[in-house]
Order: C-alpha cells, then structure tokens, then sequence
C-alpha cells in the first residue's frame, strides 16, 4: 500500500505510444510535470523533437507548448519515471482477435525499469480484465515486484 503521497515535484512521467492518444498527452502532462514520450520509431522521434507531426493533427506550437516534454526511443531515458502511462495500438487481426503484441512490449520494457511505488496506467483498447490478465504477471515476473504493494496499476479501457 502507498504509505505516503507522492511528491509531485519529483514526479516524473513517461508516455508509452505517441500516436492520437499519446501525443496530446504527453503535451499536457509536459506543461506542468517532467515528462518523456516515448516511441518505438526513431523518425516519429527525431520529427517529434522538431515539433513536426506527420499525422498533421497536432501543430508545430501545439507540440513545443510541452515545456517539460522531451521525447525519447530509449528505453533507459525513462529508468527514472515514477509514473508510466501505456497508450500504445491494439490493432485487431481479420478474424477480429485483437494483437496485444504492442501492449506486452510495452509492459516488458516497463518491467525492466520500473522501482517501488511507481504506478502504470492502461488507456488501451482492451477488454476488461486484461490488465490483471496478461500485463500485472509480466510486471510482476520481470521485476519482482507485487501489485499493489510494491507497485500500482490502473486502466482506462475505451471499450
């Protein structure tokens, strides 16, 4: 159990997926806390860093408002984060079966970094349960870590 509150100035944030949900997130939590979104693809990075979104959606003045927002595709830029907030695809094969591979990456990736009292965060399209399904045990495996004593989850399904 959390045993104290955290200390907001030392809160540190980082987004896992920067696409329609990430981005703008990103950009919002950067304006007040230490922030990194992080991306799997070096160009959407490299482009992101500029202030350039190639999706066209989010405005070279949008981007650069994120104060606090740096933007990273390595993983040990964000060994420091205290908060970790998954918004990465789940596409859907042709048999309509959604792919979690992107999901379980990220999960993998945060289970290497991830220190006590953190707390991860799902806003995904998953259905309910998967969270304490698949992503918790692979935390939980990799870090040694335990839900809800050591580390705390969340989720914000759109379905």
């Amino acid at each position: 159990m959390l045993l104290e509150k955290p200390d907001m100035k030392k809160t540190k944030i980082a987004i896992f997926g920067l696409g329609y949900v990430g981005l703008p997130l990103a950009v919002e939590f950067g304006k007040k806390f230490e922030t990194i979104g992080y991306d799997i693809k070096f160009d959407r990075i490299k482009e992101l860093k500029i202030g350039y979104d190639n999706t066209k959606e989010f405005h070279k003045n949008y981007i650069k408002s994120g104060k606090k927002l740096r933007f990273s595709n390595q993983i040990q830029d964000l060994s420091d984060s205290t908060i970790f907030i998954v918004t990465v695809p789940t596409p859907i094969y042709k048999n309509k079966n959604p792919d979690f591979r992107n999901l379980i990456n990220a999960t993998e990736k945060i289970a290497k970094i991830i220190k006590k009292n953190s707390i991860v965060i799902y806003e995904s399209t998953v259905y309910p349960g998967l969270t304490e399904e698949i992503c918790i045990p692979i935390i939980e495996k990799k870090s040694k870590l335990r839900a809800n004593k050591d580390f705390f989850y969340g989720y914000s399904p759109e379905r």
